[in-house]
């Protein structure tokens, strides 16, 4: 039930790309990202996957390359966390996209990324990332208790 409510309020509170993409469409297509990611916050896995990756949960609002509960991130990655990049819908498909190419031109040198895996369109797959994510959830409840004092 706390997935679909958030789900729902995605599609009504998310960015312009999220409309453009599809959630549900997206929570399917993370089948292919499940061998290295999973999605958990500290109180439910959403999505059982890898660890080979980070955690997913949260990922858009978060600094690139700054998980403190994962250590195995590329250098490249990380230095591109220290420029203070914060990963939005929009930079996150672009980065799946082509991860050492959009490393490259972040860090304006050659890059490198442990992230092999490319995806030609992966703004569904974001925007179901980022109905699932604690922005999200903290929207969704706000505006529940906002509706409960009408």
């Amino acid at each position: 039930m706390k997935r679909i409510f958030a789900l729902t309020a995605a599609a009504l509170f998310a960015s312009s790309n999220a409309f453009a993409a599809d959630v549900e469409k997206g929570e399917k297509e993370f089948k292919k990202c499940k061998a290295c990611h999973t999605i958990a916050s500290a109180d439910e896995v959403i999505f059982k996957g890898g660890k080979t990756g980070p955690n997913l949960y949260g990922i858009v609002g978060r600094t690139a390359g700054a998980d403190p509960e994962f250590s195995k991130y590329g250098d490249d990655l990380v230095a591109l966390g220290e420029t203070g990049l914060t990963w939005t819908e929009d930079l996150l498909v672009e980065y799946v996209r082509d991860p050492k190419g959009f490393l490259s031109a972040q860090l304006d040198t050659a890059a490198r990324s442990k992230m092999s895996f490319k995806l030609k369109d992966a703004s569904n797959i974001v925007a179901y990332l980022a109905a699932v994510g604690p922005q999200q959830e903290a929207s969704a409840a706000d505006d529940t208790v906002g509706s409960d004092a009408e």
